[in-house]
């Protein structure tokens, strides 16, 4: 018959040709009868772990090497679902994607999975599933990379652990601390509430100075283990963790998450100072030292990582300020304060500049006749955001950023040019005096005895119409150019006055040698006046002393504070020579001081009451 042959077989029997196909016929793949075979070998003895799967996931058949992997019979994966034998099931977007590439409409699909073997270890498994060219089958491979992710874990734990402490670094605590934030809120069961304890040593740079690197370290790591043992024990069997990191230096944190509120994390840094309070014994050395702590308690809703880190090292800086070896809880007020006092000192320059600034005159009245003397100029800050702000607010800001040279150039100038105008307007009464404050840095900062010459120039204002007003502890420790200054100025023609006098050392010996003209007396003896009916014996003899002594020195002397007519009278029978408080006036505007020029006591009430 045409297409076959007939030879003897085995045993004499016939069998057709077409039973043994040739080596170099083709199948339906396109591959030859050998080398299908030679790929069915090399499946199955290939290394590396793989099964061939249909269009539903089903296993056609595996190789030994994933029955090996997988710890069962080879036999024992024949029809079994492939997603139940690698955990491709377990989460959503690696099924879906799994089902794709069965299905075909996608290419090609990796990931990796966690897998338990039937011994009870775990492993980690690459996945790959590709579609076979032709035959419609999908091919899968599993490789094990469980040593690749131990390395991996390993480097982790070196790159994100302190080598001294052996303790999370900051890259970890940080990582955590964001894991936290973004989670704590919406985790079923969550407290939603989160705490930190920010906290370093007092004293360790000298530990490291005297005794040594080597036993800083030391010291650094027993810290770290109290601090763990604190932790944990303050964990109270509560599903939340507590991270104790070290943050660099001698900076350390505990990372409270789920915290129930502040006393849980008061305790815990209760606990913690207790703790370090405990004497180190390093080797034959016996340390103690002590640490500050900066608490900071609040919801993790609205908070984010930088916001809790920057209330926890302002609150640390708190403690460090409150004489440390201690903890101090954070506080909005004090913050708010606190930013209240960065934001006007980043402004204060410019508003200078910016017209923001104001003087206002409160009267130095004549306590035998009623009649006003002088002013005293006092500035006022018109803050755009916080509105009027007098001088306790914004001065030692000044003196400490130096602005204060500025704006004291401004007060005087501004001060002299309103003086000399009241002149000008008011030719028939006696000129009012003009007092200014002074501050010290505006002798050494700048050349004020120059600046007064020069404004007095310039507004045509004569000097013993212009008073200046420095502290008692400014001019008690006045030496060198301070006093040269004042010397100076006093030869000028100008007044100084000593204000707030008797609240420093009250150097009287040291009145003699100084340029001064005047004395205020502090408003806390005015105040010791205040029950007309017991007034205080002590304050009155105090202050009758003080002007006795300030007359035989040829000084006269100004009581601040003056708030009833009783203290008033008191006053002038003691013999002070002018008075300044609220019974006369607050301090008012310039043109309000015009009305007052010239009245008598009556007319004064009557000015300012309104």
């Amino acid at each position: 018959m045409s297409g076959t042959s007939e030879g003897p077989g085995p045993a004499g029997v016939a069998v057709s040709r077409r039973a043994r196909p040739s080596v170099t016929e083709r199948h339906g793949t396109g591959l030859t009868s050998a080398e299908l075979c030679d790929y069915r070998a090399a499946f199955n003895t290939a290394q590396l772990a793989m099964a061939v799967i249909d269009h539903e996931g089903v296993v056609v058949s595996a190789n030994d090497a994933l029955a090996v992997l997988l710890g069962t019979e080879r036999a024992e994966l024949h029809r079994q679902h492939a997603a139940d034998l690698i955990d491709l099931a377990s989460d959503a977007r690696t099924w879906h994607a799994y089902r794709e590439v069965l299905h075909g409409s996608r290419s090609r699909f990796r990931c990796t999975r966690r897998l338990k073997h039937p011994d009870g270890r775990a492993l980690w498994a690459e996945v790959s599933v590709t579609p076979v060219a032709e035959g419609g089958s999908v091919l899968l491979a599993v490789t094990d990379i469980s040593d690749r992710r131990q390395l991996q874990a390993r480097l982790r734990h070196l790159q994100m652990h302190d080598p001294v402490t052996r303790l999370p670094n900051r890259t970890l605590f940080f990582e955590r601390l964001s894991s936290a934030l973004e989670s704590s809120a919406y985790a079923q069961g969550s407290t939603g509430r989160i705490g930190l304890c920010y906290l370093d040593l007092d004293g360790f740079k000298a530990v490291n100075d005297t005794l040594g690197h080597r036993v800083g370290d030391r010291l650094l790591a027993e810290v770290a283990a109290r601090l763990a043992a604190c932790a944990e024990g303050s964990r109270c069997g509560r599903s939340g963790g507590h991270l104790v990191a070290r943050l660099g230096g001698d900076e350390f944190a505990i990372l409270v998450e789920d915290s129930t509120g502040t006393e849980q994390l008061a305790d815990l840094a209760g606990s913690v100072l207790a703790a370090l309070q405990e004497p180190f014994d390093l080797s034959g050395q016996r340390l103690s030292v002590s640490a500050s702590i900066g608490v900071v308690e609040r919801a993790v809703a609205g908070t984010s990582a930088t916001g809790l880190m920057q209330a926890a090292d302002t609150t640390l800086y708190w403690a460090k300020e409150d004489g440390k070896a201690r903890w101090t809880l954070f506080d909005p007020e004090r913050n708010a304060h606190r930013m209240t006092r960065q934001a006007l000192s980043s402004t204060l320059r410019p508003a200078v500049e910016r017209g923001e600034f104001e003087l206002q005159y409160q009267p130095l009245v004549g306590l035998a006749d009623g009649v006003t003397r002088g002013v005293e100029a006092l500035v006022r800050w018109n803050h755009p955001q916080f509105g009027t702000l007098t001088p306790n607010r914004f001065v030692a800001i000044a003196e400490e950023d130096g602005s204060i040279v500025q704006l004291g150039q401004w007060v005087l100038r501004t001060a002299c040019r309103q003086a000399r105008q009241w002149q000008l307007d008011h030719p028939d009464v006696p000129p009012l005096f003009v007092s200014v404050n002074v501050a010290v840095r505006q002798v050494w900062d700048s050349d004020l005895v120059a600046d007064v010459a020069e404004i007095l120039a310039e507004t045509g204002l004569p000097p013993y119409l212009l008073q200046l007003e420095l502290t008692e502890s400014a001019v008690m420790g006045s030496a060198g150019r301070p006093l040269q200054a004042l010397q100076a100025l006093s030869d000028m023609g100008v007044h100084i006055a000593i204000d707030d006098f008797g609240t420093g050392y009250s150097n009287l010996a040291y009145l003699s040698r100084l340029p001064v003209s005047v004395l205020k007396l502090d408003g806390t003896f005015v105040r010791g006046f205040q029950d007309e009916a017991h007034a205080n014996p002590a304050d009155e003899t105090i202050v009758e002393a003080l002007v006795d002594l300030a007359h035989r020195l040829g000084l006269t002397v100004t009581a601040e504070c003056v708030e009833t007519s009783g203290q008033a009278s008191r006053l002038r029978s003691i013999g002070c020579d002018t008075g300044q408080g609220w019974l006369y006036s607050r301090a008012v505007p310039p043109e309000r001081i015009a009305e007052m020029l010239g009245a008598g006591p009556q007319a004064i009430h009557a000015a300012t009451s309104h």
